[in-house]
C-alpha cells in the first residue's frame, strides 16, 4: 500500500514559488530604481560618451575623400604626388559638390592649415573637367595646378594623407598645444600659436584661489553657526541658502551694479577718503574673484558646518582642562576634526569652479576667461565640436585626477564630514 508522508506537498510547492518570488522582489525593486538609472544614463552616461567620441572623431576627410587617401597610401610624404592622386582627388571633389559634405571637409581641412577652405571650395567650382582633361592623369594634374599652385605643395596633401583614419588625435593634441609632424612624431606647436596650456594654468589658478577665498571666508562663519543655539544656527543658515534661492544672472548683474565705476563700493570708497577716483573693479580678475567667491561660499560652508556639527564639545573643553592654551585646543584638537569637511568643501568648490563660464564672461576681461569660454566658443562659433570636446574631456579628465588624488591622500570617499 503506497504512503505520502505529510507535508510534502506543502513543501515542494514552497520550493516552487520561493525562486519566482525572489525574482518577482529583484523586479520590482528594478523597477523603483529603474527611473533613476535611466535618467542618469541619459543625461549623464551619454553626454560623456558622446564628448568621448567626438573627441576622437574624425570622419571628415576619409568619408569625402577616400580615393584621395587610398591614392595617397604609399606616397612618401616630402615629394610632388603621384599623378593617380591628383586623378582621385577630382574624383573626390566632384562627389561632394553640392553635398553638406563639402562644408564639414572644408572646415576640417582647414584646422590644419588656415586658408584649405577657400582653396578646396575654389577647386570645387571647377569641377568637372572637360571630358579630355579628366581621362589623362597629366593633365589632371596640370589642370589643380592651374586653378592654384599651391595645389603642387606637399603640406596640403600632407594635410590629407594625415587623416587617413576615422580615429584621430589631432584635437586632444591640439588641446595640449601639441602636433603630429609628417612623420608621425610628437612636437610643440609654435609659441605664437600656442596658448591652451596657458589657458588651462589660468583656470585651475582662478579656481585655486577662489577655493581658497571661499574656506578663509567659510571655516570662521560655519564656526560661529556651530557655536550658535539651534534656532539661531538655523536661521543664519536659511540666510546661507538664500543665494540658491535667487538665479546666478541676478547675482551677477547685482555685482555689475556694485562694482562699476559709479557703484556703490566706488562711492563709498571715494566718500570716505580711502581712493581719489574709482578703482578699476570690472572687467578684470578682481572682479571675478569677488563675485566668483561670493556665489561658491555656501558650497563650502555646508560640509565644513556638516563636520563641525559631528565634533562632541567635550574634546576642546578636555584639552584646556589639562591645561592647554584654548587656541592651542582650538588648533589642535578641533580643526584637525574639520579636515574632512574642509577637503571636501574644497574639492566641492574647486570643482564646481573650474567650470564656470558666466561669471568670467560678464565680470572678466579677455585675459580672465576660463577653458569653458572656449569650449563654448568652439561649440557656438566655430562649430568645431571635436575641439570643444577635446578641451571638455581634458577638463574633465583634470576633475577626476584631482578627486582620486584626494582619495588617495585622504584615504576616504567624498563626503559631507
Amino acid at each position: 500500500m503506497a504512503t505520502t508522508t505529510i507535508g510534502t506537498a506543502p513543501a515542494a510547492s514552497l520550493r516552487r514559488s520561493g525562486p519566482r518570488a525572489e525574482n518577482r522582489r529583484r523586479l520590482r525593486a528594478f523597477a523603483l530604481i529603474a527611473p533613476l538609472a535611466i535618467f542618469l544614463l541619459a543625461i549623464f552616461v551619454v553626454p560623456i560618451a558622446t564628448l568621448l567620441f567626438r573627441a576622437v572623431d574624425n570622419p571628415e576627410v576619409v568619408e569625402g575623400l577616400p580615393r584621395t587617401i587610398e591614392a595617397l597610401a604609399d606616397w612618401d610624404g616630402s615629394s610632388t604626388p603621384p599623378d593617380a592622386a591628383y586623378m582621385a582627388l577630382m574624383r573626390d571633389l566632384e562627389a561632394v559638390k553640392d553635398t553638406s559634405a563639402a562644408g564639414g571637409l572644408a572646415r576640417r581641412l582647414n584646422h590644419e592649415i588656415s586658408g584649405y577652405r577657400s582653396l578646396l571650395f575654389k577647386t570645387i567650382r571647377s569641377v568637372p573637367f572637360d571630358d579630355a582633361i579628366a581621362s589623362d592623369e597629366a593633365r589632371v594634374r596640370e589642370r589643380f595646378l592651374a586653378i592654384d599652385k599651391r595645389w603642387g605643395e606637399p603640406p596640403y596633401w600632407q594635410s590629407i594623407a594625415r587623416n587617413n583614419s576615422r580615429w584621430s588625435p589631432y584635437y586632444l593634441l591640439a588641446a595640449l598645444d601639441l602636433k603630429q609632424e609628417p612623420d608621425g612624431s610628437i612636437a610643440q606647436v609654435p609659441p605664437s600659436t600656442s596658448a591652451f596650456l596657458d589657458i588651462f594654468k589660468r583656470t585651475f589658478v582662478i579656481s585655486g584661489v577662489v577655493t581658497l577665498l571661499t574656506l578663509a571666508l567659510g571655516f570662521p562663519l560655519a564656526y560661529w553657526i556651530s557655536q550658535l543655539p539651534t534656532r539661531k544656527a538655523n536661521l543664519v543658515m536659511i540666510c546661507v541658502l538664500i543665494p540658491f534661492w535667487t538665479s546666478v544672472l541676478v547675482r551677477i548683474a547685482a555685482w555689475v551694479v556694485l562694482l562699476q565705476r559709479q557703484g556703490l563700493i566706488n562711492s563709498t570708497l571715494m566718500n570716505i577718503g580711502l581712493t581719489d577716483e574709482p578703482i578699476e573693479l570690472l572687467f578684470n580678475r578682481l572682479g571675478v574673484y569677488i563675485a566668483m567667491t561670493h556665489i561658491l561660499l555656501p558650497f563650502m560652508i555646508l560640509p565644513i558646518y556638516s563636520s563641525m556639527q559631528s565634533i562632541p564639545p567635550s574634546y576642546q573643553r578636555a584639552a584646556i582642562s589639562l591645561g592647554s592654551h584654548p587656541f592651542a585646543a582650538f588648533w589642535r584638537v578641533y580643526v584637525p576634526q574639520t579636515y574632512p569637511g574642509i577637503a571636501a568643501g574644497a574639492l566641492l568648490v574647486f570643482i564646481i569652479s573650474v567650470g564656470y563660464y558666466i561669471t568670467p564672461a560678464l565680470l572678466g576681461g579677455p585675459g580672465d576667461q576660463m577653458i569653458s569660454y572656449y569650449v563654448a566658443y568652439f561649440t557656438n562659433q566655430t562649430i568645431n565640436w571635436g575641439m570643444a570636446s577635446a578641451l571638455g574631456f581634458l577638463l574633465l579628465a583634470g576633475t577626476l585626477l584631482l578627486y582620486s588624488l584626494y582619495r588617495r591622500l585622504s584615504g576616504r570617499e567624498l563626503g559631507l564630514g
